[in-house]
């Protein structure tokens, strides 16, 4: 069984050999300084040049890391074509955003944002690059509530959800027809499935009301526009803890489910009727040993996840022996 095959074979419900072992890429960048370095790749030329981004993606799997293509290696796109500014790191640092888009709700703005920016074409080239039969290609996206947040000051949107409805909601369908948008044209790239991870719609932010009433509503409506395109699988990542509304996140109208290292994934199971991913603390990785690492990723293969991947985004500091612990401690199960 080929890596692609295992990984759609678990997001179809079906059964595989194994586990599959991935790392996302958007949130989860699975390039950390240590792969960059040895490779003697320019992060920033990765990050906005579709060879250079496909190369290194490319690496991951060569070097035994994951068991997926990602792109991109970051959640700044999205925001960046809505207007903000983004700086598109280093060897040790992301690309992200450095300036809001902003100060204030403002959907005729963005409505009539233009932006010197190629990035769009810089990703889609490199999912073009990599689309293959044996490896599957995953495409992300980011969330719309981490997309608002990087456009306008989060006060605002929080304050607005509660205060100033109308427009909030304007302002939140404006950018998830947008994120769709970008979704639908890696799909038809080559991407194999969508990922998408929101982490400033956490249940401990919003409250189970509005991660309810808005976070799954605004998921649901990026997730409908995908597949009424074409019906390819999606991967969901929540941040933060999951208690208040474990029980509600069935709603989501995903293939499979990622959460963060507080969650206890074998009770997650209980109310989730999905394949779930996860969720080896990223910390641990960061700064703790090869051998430990092992070990924790054999335990999630013990409690039966099906995917198993770090909890969050990955430390650029994490040494290369940590992250290759992982894929090693699965095969070794």
């Amino acid at each position: 069984m080929n890596k692609k095959e295992r990984l759609l074979k678990i997001l179809h419900g079906e059964k595989a050999d194994r586990p599959a072992v991935i790392c996302p890429g958007g949130m989860m960048n699975p390039c950390v300084t240590e792969l960059i370095e040895k490779h003697g790749i320019d992060f920033a030329k990765a990050n906005s040049d579709a060879e250079e981004m496909a190369k290194l993606s490319k690496l991951v799997v060569e070097e035994n890391l994951f068991e997926n293509y990602a792109v991109p290696f970051c959640m700044s796109v999205e925001s960046e074509m809505l207007g903000s500014k983004c700086v598109y790191g280093n060897n040790c640092e992301e690309a992200h955003i450095v300036e809001y888009a902003m100060d204030k709700l403002d959907l005729d703005k963005l409505k009539h944002v233009k932006v010197d920016f190629n990035r769009e074409d810089a990703l889609i080239g490199a999912i073009k690059i990599l689309k293959n039969d044996t490896i599957p290609v995953i495409g992300n996206i980011t969330g719309p509530f981490s997309v608002a947040t990087s456009l306008v000051d989060a006060k605002e949107i929080y304050v607005g959800l509660k205060k100033n409805k109308k427009v909030f909601e304007e302002f939140m369908t404006y950018i998830s027809d947008k994120i769709a948008e970008l979704a639908i044209k890696e799909v038809d790239a080559g991407a194999d499935l969508i990922a998408i991870a929101d982490p400033s719609g956490t249940a401990e932010i919003l409250g189970p009301k509005y991660f309810k009433e808005y976070l799954i509503h605004y998921v649901n409506y990026i997730i409908d526009k995908i597949k009424a395109h074409k019906e390819v699988p999606i991967i969901v990542h929540i941040c933060g803890n999951m208690r208040s509304v474990i029980d509600i996140v069935d709603e989501i109208h995903a293939e499979a489910f990622s959460f963060d290292a507080m969650v206890n994934l074998k009770n997650a199971k209980k109310y989730i009727h999905k394949p779930v991913m996860g969720n080896v603390s990223t910390y641990l990785i960061e700064n703790n040993r090869a051998d430990q690492v092992y070990k924790v990723a054999q335990n999630r293969v013990k409690d039966g996840v099906d995917i198993i991947a770090p909890a969050c985004g990955l430390g650029m500091g994490s040494p290369l022996d940590n992250v290759k612990a992982i894929l090693k401690g699965v095969e070794d199960a």
